[in-house]
């Protein structure tokens, strides 16, 4: 059984919102393209929103800046296989880490074509499980999300008892998903998906830009998460709550896990088709955890 709540704060044509995506626009018009440090290095403009590195109340516990030229492998490791048709989306890509890139602060994972293992793409997928994980705060991450037909880029958190309870009874928090495709490119969702008495719940809202696509200039896509609400925010706007009050909503009072991919084609974005351009690039600028301090 599945359950949606129809988002009543996620209408981006609130006057706020307008505001300060236009004057964000005047900002970054400037914006240069990052120049490529190699030739498979993909160029993409760096202007966009950028949050504070303090909050009041708060103090930054953890953060990935994503500098040097390699992950971080005491925090981040890959996830490695496909996920052909009878798995949970059906998705086409096959997930390697030769898909990554670290260069010049940014973390960049890529989706191209080819046939791999019996894939008809390769990506990649990463996962703190194990290694970084939170419990309760706030979670900034600033990313620039790719576009076509077909692609799924997502940063979410899934919860660490994972291995033991499995999904969806362990719980997940989708900080940011996009779904690509004409028309669709300028709206961005967060879900919490939860088990209920032996079924999989799910409540989502969803965020439109007045104007233009999350692939044209940075965003940050952020939670709070505490003891009795999650609340998801695009550019420090909140626009959709779910009240953690009830049955089923326990675990997330427990540690969560982070897990960042970019899949291609599956059931919610359908397949690629002769619009996609490839490759297509999901890059993240930072990774910052706050916690309260009282």
């Amino acid at each position: 059984m599945q359950k949606r709540k129809k988002n009543i704060m996620g209408d981006m044509n609130s006057l706020r919102f307008c505001r300060a995506m236009t004057l964000a626009a005047m900002t970054l018009a400037s914006s240069t393209l990052l120049a490529a440090a190699a030739a498979d290095t993909p160029q993409f403009s760096i202007g966009g929103h950028i949050s504070p590195e303090a909050y009041a109340g708060m103090s930054l516990v953890w953060r990935d800046e994503f500098s040097g030229s390699a992950l971080d492998s005491q925090t981040w490791s890959h996830e490695t296989g496909a996920s052909r048709k009878g798995g949970r989306n059906n998705e086409l890509q096959y997930y390697r880490p030769e898909n990554t890139q670290v260069r010049n602060g940014f973390l960049v994972i890529s989706a191209v074509p080819g046939e791999h293992r019996g894939s008809a793409y390769t990506s990649s997928r990463l996962t703190s499980r194990g290694s970084r994980e939170i419990r309760f705060g706030r979670v900034d991450v600033r990313a620039l999300l790719p576009g076509g037909q077909g692609i799924r880029p997502a940063v979410r958190m899934l919860g660490a008892s994972m291995p033991e309870r499995g999904w969806p009874a362990a719980g997940e928090i989708d900080i940011v998903e996009m779904v690509g495709g004409e028309g669709r490119e300028d709206t961005v969702h967060g879900t919490l998906h939860w088990q209920q008495g032996g079924g999989h719940f799910y409540e989502g809202g969803a965020i439109t830009l007045p104007s233009g696509r999350y692939s044209e200039y940075f965003h940050v896509f952020s939670i709070i998460w505490d003891e009795s609400a999650i609340r998801w925010l695009v550019d420090d706007y909140e626009y959709f709550r779910v009240a953690l009050s009830g049955a089923g909503f326990d675990a997330f009072r427990e540690p969560f896990y982070f897990m960042i991919n970019l899949a291609v084609g599956g059931d919610w974005p359908g397949s690629p088709d002769h619009t996609t351009a490839f490759p297509q690039h999901l890059v993240l600028d930072y990774i910052r955890v706050f916690q309260r301090t009282d």
